[in-house]
Protein backbone atom coordinates (compact mmCIF):
# COMPACT_ATOMS: atom_id res chain seq x y z
CA UNK A 1 0.00 0.00 0.00
CA UNK A 2 2.86 2.51 0.97
CA UNK A 3 4.64 1.80 -2.31
CA UNK A 4 1.60 2.32 -4.61
CA UNK A 5 -0.12 4.73 -2.80
CA UNK A 6 2.27 7.31 -2.32
CA UNK A 7 5.32 8.81 -4.07
CA UNK A 8 7.68 6.52 -2.41
CA UNK A 9 11.04 4.64 -4.14
CA UNK A 10 11.34 1.03 -2.67
CA UNK A 11 14.01 1.72 -0.66
CA UNK A 12 12.12 4.63 0.81
CA UNK A 13 9.47 2.20 2.01
CA UNK A 14 12.44 -0.28 3.23
CA UNK A 15 13.50 2.59 5.28
CA UNK A 16 10.15 3.28 6.66
CA UNK A 17 9.28 -0.22 7.53
CA UNK A 18 13.52 -0.49 9.13
CA UNK A 19 11.66 2.67 11.71
CA UNK A 20 9.08 0.46 12.85
CA UNK A 21 11.06 -2.63 13.39
CA UNK A 22 10.13 -4.42 10.63
CA UNK A 23 13.45 -5.61 8.60
CA UNK A 24 13.01 -6.78 4.69
CA UNK A 25 14.61 -5.94 1.87
CA UNK A 26 13.82 -3.33 -1.10
CA UNK A 27 12.80 -6.71 -2.86
CA UNK A 28 10.71 -8.27 -1.28
CA UNK A 29 8.90 -5.24 -1.46
CA UNK A 30 9.06 -5.50 -4.87
CA UNK A 31 7.49 -9.06 -5.09
CA UNK A 32 5.26 -8.19 -2.60
CA UNK A 33 3.31 -5.34 -4.77
CA UNK A 34 3.89 -7.59 -8.18
CA UNK A 35 2.37 -10.07 -6.26
CA UNK A 36 -0.68 -8.98 -4.17
CA UNK A 37 -1.42 -5.80 -5.80
CA UNK A 38 -3.12 -6.85 -8.86
CA UNK A 39 -5.12 -9.16 -6.66
CA UNK A 40 -5.80 -6.08 -4.32
CA UNK A 41 -6.55 -3.67 -7.43
CA UNK A 42 -8.93 -6.41 -8.78
CA UNK A 43 -11.04 -6.72 -5.67
CA UNK A 44 -11.24 -2.81 -5.43
CA UNK A 45 -12.19 -2.50 -8.98
CA UNK A 46 -15.00 -5.33 -9.12
CA UNK A 47 -16.25 -4.25 -5.88
CA UNK A 48 -16.28 -0.28 -6.80
CA UNK A 49 -17.85 -1.35 -10.47
CA UNK A 50 -20.99 -3.10 -8.67
CA UNK A 51 -21.31 0.15 -6.82
CA UNK A 52 -20.93 2.56 -9.40
CA UNK A 53 -23.62 0.34 -12.28
CA UNK A 54 -26.24 1.07 -9.66
CA UNK A 55 -26.17 4.80 -9.95
CA UNK A 56 -26.58 6.61 -13.11
CA UNK A 57 -23.24 7.45 -15.16
CA UNK A 58 -23.44 11.37 -15.55
CA UNK A 59 -20.74 12.12 -17.02
CA UNK A 60 -17.21 10.83 -18.09
CA UNK A 61 -13.70 12.82 -19.05
CA UNK A 62 -11.47 10.93 -21.32
CA UNK A 63 -7.82 11.68 -21.40
CA UNK A 64 -4.55 10.89 -22.82
CA UNK A 65 -1.18 11.05 -21.00
CA UNK A 66 2.29 10.61 -22.97
CA UNK A 67 4.49 8.42 -21.30
CA UNK A 68 8.26 7.87 -22.30
CA UNK A 69 9.75 4.04 -22.70
CA UNK A 70 13.13 3.61 -23.58
CA UNK A 71 12.88 6.98 -25.45
CA UNK A 72 9.52 5.89 -27.27
CA UNK A 73 6.61 7.99 -26.80
CA UNK A 74 3.30 5.80 -25.50
CA UNK A 75 -0.19 6.99 -24.79
CA UNK A 76 -1.98 5.86 -21.20
CA UNK A 77 -6.08 6.22 -21.84
CA UNK A 78 -7.47 7.41 -18.76
CA UNK A 79 -11.62 7.71 -18.66
CA UNK A 80 -12.23 9.99 -14.94
CA UNK A 81 -15.84 10.06 -13.94
CA UNK A 82 -17.23 13.76 -12.50
CA UNK A 83 -16.13 13.09 -8.79
CA UNK A 84 -12.45 12.14 -9.78
CA UNK A 85 -12.69 8.25 -9.72
CA UNK A 86 -10.27 6.68 -12.05
CA UNK A 87 -12.61 4.35 -14.19
CA UNK A 88 -10.32 2.54 -16.75
CA UNK A 89 -6.62 3.13 -17.94
CA UNK A 90 -5.20 1.53 -20.99
CA UNK A 91 -1.50 1.80 -22.48
CA UNK A 92 -0.64 1.86 -26.25
CA UNK A 93 1.88 2.81 -29.06
CA UNK A 94 -1.06 4.97 -30.64
CA UNK A 95 -4.00 7.26 -30.27
CA UNK A 96 -6.13 5.88 -33.75
CA UNK A 97 -10.14 5.04 -33.97
CA UNK A 98 -9.47 1.65 -33.15
CA UNK A 99 -7.64 1.61 -29.82
CA UNK A 100 -10.24 4.21 -28.47
CA UNK A 101 -13.04 2.11 -29.81
CA UNK A 102 -11.43 -0.57 -27.44
CA UNK A 103 -10.58 1.64 -24.49
CA UNK A 104 -14.66 3.08 -24.46
CA UNK A 105 -15.49 -0.51 -25.02
CA UNK A 106 -13.87 -1.68 -22.01
CA UNK A 107 -15.18 0.95 -19.80
CA UNK A 108 -18.91 0.89 -20.87
CA UNK A 109 -18.77 -2.59 -20.69
CA UNK A 110 -17.42 -1.99 -17.04
CA UNK A 111 -19.38 0.63 -15.88
CA UNK A 112 -22.88 1.02 -17.89
CA UNK A 113 -23.55 4.29 -20.19
CA UNK A 114 -23.13 8.12 -19.21
CA UNK A 115 -24.95 10.69 -20.32
CA UNK A 116 -22.05 12.92 -21.34
CA UNK A 117 -18.52 12.13 -22.28
CA UNK A 118 -16.05 14.95 -22.30
CA UNK A 119 -12.50 15.01 -24.73
CA UNK A 120 -10.31 17.10 -26.16
CA UNK A 121 -10.36 17.63 -29.86
CA UNK A 122 -8.27 14.28 -30.92
CA UNK A 123 -10.44 12.85 -34.24
CA UNK A 124 -10.12 9.24 -32.45
CA UNK A 125 -12.76 9.97 -29.81
CA UNK A 126 -15.37 11.02 -32.18
CA UNK A 127 -14.50 8.08 -34.63
CA UNK A 128 -15.21 5.87 -31.70
CA UNK A 129 -18.27 7.58 -30.35
CA UNK A 130 -19.56 7.52 -33.73
CA UNK A 131 -19.01 4.17 -34.34
CA UNK A 132 -20.58 3.64 -30.88
CA UNK A 133 -23.35 5.20 -31.95
CA UNK A 134 -23.64 7.64 -28.91
CA UNK A 135 -21.58 10.92 -30.80
CA UNK A 136 -23.88 13.28 -29.62
CA UNK A 137 -23.22 12.73 -26.16
CA UNK A 138 -19.70 14.34 -26.56
CA UNK A 139 -18.78 17.38 -25.16
CA UNK A 140 -15.30 19.36 -26.23
CA UNK A 141 -14.05 22.77 -25.06
CA UNK A 142 -11.14 24.17 -23.94
CA UNK A 143 -11.99 24.10 -20.19
CA UNK A 144 -14.09 21.31 -19.87
CA UNK A 145 -11.20 18.32 -19.58
CA UNK A 146 -9.80 19.57 -16.50
CA UNK A 147 -11.36 17.08 -14.14
CA UNK A 148 -9.31 14.44 -16.55
CA UNK A 149 -6.45 16.74 -16.43
CA UNK A 150 -5.87 16.98 -12.80
CA UNK A 151 -6.35 13.41 -12.56
CA UNK A 152 -3.12 12.76 -13.97
CA UNK A 153 -1.05 14.42 -11.37
CA UNK A 154 -0.64 11.70 -8.81
CA UNK A 155 0.51 9.59 -11.25
CA UNK A 156 2.96 11.68 -12.94
CA UNK A 157 4.20 12.25 -9.28
CA UNK A 158 4.59 8.27 -9.29
CA UNK A 159 6.41 8.29 -12.91
CA UNK A 160 9.11 10.71 -11.03
CA UNK A 161 9.47 8.63 -7.83
CA UNK A 162 10.43 5.59 -10.43
CA UNK A 163 12.28 7.57 -12.55
CA UNK A 164 10.22 6.57 -15.77
CA UNK A 165 8.80 3.23 -16.34
CA UNK A 166 10.99 0.70 -18.72
CA UNK A 167 8.13 -1.80 -19.89
CA UNK A 168 4.98 -1.13 -21.78
CA UNK A 169 3.38 -3.96 -19.65
CA UNK A 170 4.71 -2.45 -16.41
CA UNK A 171 2.93 0.89 -16.94
CA UNK A 172 -0.40 -0.77 -17.56
CA UNK A 173 0.19 -2.95 -14.63
CA UNK A 174 1.38 0.02 -12.36
CA UNK A 175 -1.58 1.84 -13.97
CA UNK A 176 -4.17 -0.23 -13.14
CA UNK A 177 -2.85 -1.22 -9.51
CA UNK A 178 -2.63 2.63 -8.84
CA UNK A 179 -5.65 3.63 -9.82
CA UNK A 180 -7.84 1.14 -7.81
CA UNK A 181 -5.86 2.10 -4.83
CA UNK A 182 -5.98 5.53 -5.19
CA UNK A 183 -9.85 4.97 -5.68
CA UNK A 184 -9.99 3.22 -2.27
CA UNK A 185 -8.24 5.77 -0.41
CA UNK A 186 -9.76 9.19 -2.26
CA UNK A 187 -11.98 10.46 0.84
CA UNK A 188 -12.32 14.13 -1.01
CA UNK A 189 -10.49 15.63 1.77
CA UNK A 190 -11.12 19.41 -0.01
CA UNK A 191 -15.40 18.71 0.19
CA UNK A 192 -15.86 16.57 3.39
CA UNK A 193 -15.90 17.87 6.79
CA UNK A 194 -12.82 16.70 9.40
CA UNK A 195 -15.31 14.17 11.17
CA UNK A 196 -16.86 13.04 7.71
CA UNK A 197 -13.10 12.61 6.04
CA UNK A 198 -11.90 10.71 9.32
CA UNK A 199 -14.61 8.41 9.23
CA UNK A 200 -14.33 7.85 5.35
CA UNK A 201 -10.08 7.22 5.69
CA UNK A 202 -10.57 4.74 9.08
CA UNK A 203 -13.56 3.02 6.61
CA UNK A 204 -10.88 2.40 3.90
CA UNK A 205 -7.89 1.83 5.82
CA UNK A 206 -10.39 -1.10 7.60
CA UNK A 207 -11.31 -2.42 4.31
CA UNK A 208 -7.59 -2.57 3.31
CA UNK A 209 -7.04 -4.86 5.84
CA UNK A 210 -9.75 -6.92 5.33
CA UNK A 211 -8.44 -7.37 1.72
CA UNK A 212 -5.41 -8.58 3.34
CA UNK A 213 -7.17 -11.32 5.69
CA UNK A 214 -8.59 -12.26 2.78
Amino acid sequence: MMYVRFPLSLRNVEDLLHERGIEVSHETIRYWWNRFGPLFAADIRRRRAQYLRAFPQWRWHLDEMFVKINGITHYLWRAVDHEGEVLETDVSKTRDQEVALRFLRNALKRYGSPRTVVTDRLRSYGAALKELKVQERQKTGRWLNNRAENSHLPLRRRERAMQRFRQMRSLQKFAAVHASIHNHFNQDRHLNPRVTFKQGRSAALAGWRELGAA
